[in-house]
């Protein structure tokens, strides 16, 4: 009975078995292209994602962080801002500033390669009868459409940032206007010169003091922008009763949040920006992290020490500090290095956002204070800290001073130089950009409307009804 049973099995798995071995097995070509699609998927996923967080630190992150800062009467101006330049700055970036800070390979400006998406978005092949998709990158490869709307979301956030530095008094039609000056005169061409092969490229053709390490943005945005928020500042004047009148933040509670959301989508900014899901993002990710832990800690025990007790909006600043010093680093320092910087920057930043007490300018929210001079720090220490263990971008050269052991063998001196480039070139650019806006529009509202608050000057709405 038994052998009966194994004979019908057999005829039954007969008609398989023979599929099977007719069935060739695949080949090592196939095979390569299935692991290459498998990859390809995986770093794209994990792209979009972090693109995702990115804008998710623009709105609700720094809308709520910062609209929690400014009086209740000026609350809706912050959130406008930051949701219309969502809107400007995407909009902007597709029709030319995507093509500005990365078309061609030109030392100083981008070219006309990616104009309106031209090269950007797929296109139909007629001959071959499918569609052709443009890729970015070396040895990984991820298609340009990922990688334009990832670096988008720098665009969208860096102008946002300068915000902080005129709330309450600057109107919006200058706000607009200096934005897209800001964003196509000053942001596209640092784009270009720090991750595009010009003049502050590390090891690039055109480079001055052989670059620049910046991983994520400490030269390109956060000096930029933090030091064009002084100019603003100082520029605009102060606010009308500062020093004088209780400016104290509204509302904690939004800022608190906004900084645990700037937190959380400093992942997708950091480790994202290694463009591929790999060792070097998770190293990203984790010197992120323990950047801004550091920075919260060396914050609340400055104002512990100095002012007796620590406060909220301490702990939240020092996380963003620590965020901002890590950036230009997250790619080429290790984990320990990371808590090193965030909490120097939290000291340094928490000293920073009280200078403007003694020199009489109005930072409103501390841009200055913090990515200013966060950024400026970040860059700095980079080029102590960096090390071939974490990316051997110099292919076997020593990266950081504690690593080559001498100034001339690190790269301490194209980061000064780097820093130095950004913050003169944010100067004067910032400060003409700024005549025209004001000779154009005008830069503040009227003495009447700030009295009356943004909200109802330039909107004509109120944030709290009761």
């Amino acid at each position: 009975m038994g052998l009966g049973i194994l004979a019908s099995l057999a005829i039954l798995a007969g008609p398989a078995l023979a599929q099977e071995e007719a069935t060739a097995p695949p080949t090592v070509e196939e095979l390569a292209e299935g692991v290459a699609a498998a990859q390809l998927a995986g770093h794209n996923a994990w792209m979009l994602t972090s693109a995702a967080l990115v804008l998710f630190m623009t709105v609700p992150g720094l809308a709520m962080f910062y609209g929690g800062l400014v009086r209740r009467k000026n609350i809706l101006s912050i959130l406008m801002q930051c949701i219309f330049l969502m809107g400007l700055m995407t909009v902007l970036w597709a029709l030319y500033g995507y093509s500005l800070a990365f078309g061609g390979d030109g030392p100083y400006i981008g070219n006309g390669e990616y104009l309106f998406m031209n090269g950007v978005a797929r296109t139909w092949d007629a001959e071959a009868g499918a569609a052709i998709e443009p890729m970015f990158g070396g040895e990984v490869k991820i298609p340009t459409l990922t990688h334009m709307v990832f670096q988008g979301m720098f665009f969208i956030i860096t102008p946002a940032l300068i915000c902080g530095a005129f709330a309450e008094r600057m109107k919006f039609s200058a706000m607009v206007l200096f934005s897209i000056l800001w964003g196509t005169l000053i942001y596209c061409p640092l784009c270009h010169w720090v991750w595009d092969g010009g003049i502050l490229a590390y090891g690039g053709e055109h480079s001055w003091g052989n670059g620049a390490l910046d991983f994520a943005g400490g030269t390109v945005v956060h000096i930029s922008s933090g030091v064009s928020a002084l100019v603003c500042a100082m520029l605009l004047g102060r606010r009308k009763g500062f020093g004088l009148e209780d400016m104290r933040p509204h509302n904690l509670t939004y800022t608190a949040i906004g900084a645990g959301m700037l937190w959380v989508g400093w992942f997708g900014f950091n480790a994202g920006s290694e463009l591929a899901s790999d060792h070097l993002a998770s190293s990203a990710f984790v010197v992120t992290h323990f950047g801004a832990a550091a920075g919260v800690l060396a914050w609340a025990a400055y104002e512990w020490l100095t002012r007796g007790k620590p406060s909220v909006l301490g702990a939240a600043s020092g996380a963003v500090a620590g965020l901002v010093c890590v950036t230009p680093a997250a790619g080429f320092v290790s984990p320990m290095s990371g808590l090193i910087m965030g909490a120097a920057a939290g000291l340094l930043c928490a000293y920073a956002v009280t200078l403007k007490n003694k020199f009489g300018y109005d930072d409103a929210l501390d841009a200055f204070g913090v990515h200013g001079v966060g950024g400026t720090l970040g860059a700095v220490l980079t080029g102590v800290f960096a090390t071939r263990a974490a990316w051997d971008i110099g292919e076997g050269k020593p990266l950081g001073l504690i690593e080559a052991g001498s100034y001339g063998e690190s790269v301490l001196g194209g980061q000064l130089c780097a820093t130095a480039v950004t913050w003169l070139f944010s100067i004067v650019g910032t400060f003409v950009i700024l005549q025209v806006v004001k000779a154009i529009t005008g830069l503040r509202i009227d003495e009447e409307g700030e009295r009356r608050g943004l909200d109802l000057a330039d909107h004509e709405e109120e944030g709290y009804l009761l």
